[in-house]
């Protein structure tokens, strides 16, 4: 069962596209990372799933309905970021107590035991905590809430390290005792594709690639060696990042689409065959087209 479903969305403030005709779908009981550079539509995209603004043109659904302003979708979906806003009057248990009451599978013991375990005082209140305990006790909100949609925009802003652990085990231990739909969006996959099952990468507001982290870990391959060789075999080819390895040698990632007969010929041309990790895929494949941050220094004023 799809619980997500957008067709050729597209979201525009003013003049300024931001979604562009953007499809894909996201099934039931996956937790997939969004992930893609600042500016690329992340966050505007998990607003318009959670019903929060409309799109420009184009369709979106949530468990088959249109998520804006949309009762049902509200009580089976919960969106965790840190700029929630939580009643200032109520304090940390008061909020829990609420949560408890809107949320049908809300569970009471696990909210309770991440309170403890992460040392909060009850009558404190949102408005007044460090950016990283707001993200800790909004964390804890996403998990209990148990919603058949579950989604965290880059839900460790503010933690420290020991804490961003502890969050993506708890996620981990808790959707595998309680499947649902979780998407997790992040700048950085590495911290979070040992959690994932999918990745959907987006860029300039459209979808870059959305498969499995398996899948993602083997799109891509490095290729190393004298430039004349990796010209040969890279002819044709996606080429996605090359820089520089030494006089007349190269660093190419291209995609992987080689045959294993093909990959043993590449290294009997002396052409070094690396993985490239899923991080990196990712990184490459939103980097600029033209130049990089060596190109600023490489500029002539700067000689």
């Amino acid at each position: 069962m799809n619980i997500i479903e957008c067709t050729d969305l597209t979201k525009k403030y003013g003049r300024h596209q931001v979604l562009d005709q953007l499809s894909l779908t996201i099934n039931e009981n996956k937790m997939t990372g969004l992930v893609g550079r600042n500016g690329a539509g992340k966050t505007t995209l998990l607003k318009l799933i959670s019903g929060f603004i409309h799109p420009t043109s184009g369709t979106i659904e949530v468990f088959s309905e249109n998520p804006f302003n949309n009762l049902r979708v509200s009580a089976n979906s919960i969106f965790i970021d840190d700029q929630m806003g939580l009643p200032p009057a109520l304090t940390l248990k008061e909020i829990l107590e609420e949560a408890g009451r809107f949320y049908e599978k809300w569970d009471e013991k696990l909210a309770e035991g991440l309170f403890d375990y992460f040392s909060f005082n009850p009558n404190f209140h949102h408005g007044n905590l460090s950016k990283g305990m707001k993200s800790t006790f909004n964390m804890i909100l996403g998990l209990a809430s148990r919603c058949a949609l579950t989604i965290f925009d880059e839900p460790t802003t503010g933690m420290d390290a020991a804490v961003r652990k502890d969050f993506y085990r708890a996620l981990l231990k808790d959707y595998l005792a309680h499947p649902r739909t979780i998407i997790v969006s992040s700048h950085h996959l590495s911290e979070i594709e040992d959690v994932l099952e999918d990745v959907l990468l987006i860029n300039n507001g459209k979808v870059r690639l959305h498969l499995s982290v398996s899948d993602l870990k083997e799109w891509a391959i490095g290729l190393t060696g004298k430039m004349s060789a990796i010209a040969k075999w890279s002819e044709n080819k996606e080429i996605i990042h090359e820089k520089e390895a030494g006089p007349g040698r190269t660093f190419t990632v291209v995609k992987n689409d080689f045959s294993e007969d093909q990959i043993n010929q590449m290294k009997l041309d002396g052409i070094k065959v690396s993985q490239v990790s899923a991080s990196d895929v990712c990184v490459y494949l939103t980097s600029r087209q033209k130049g990089g941050i060596d190109d600023v220094f490489n500029r002539n004023e700067f000689v």
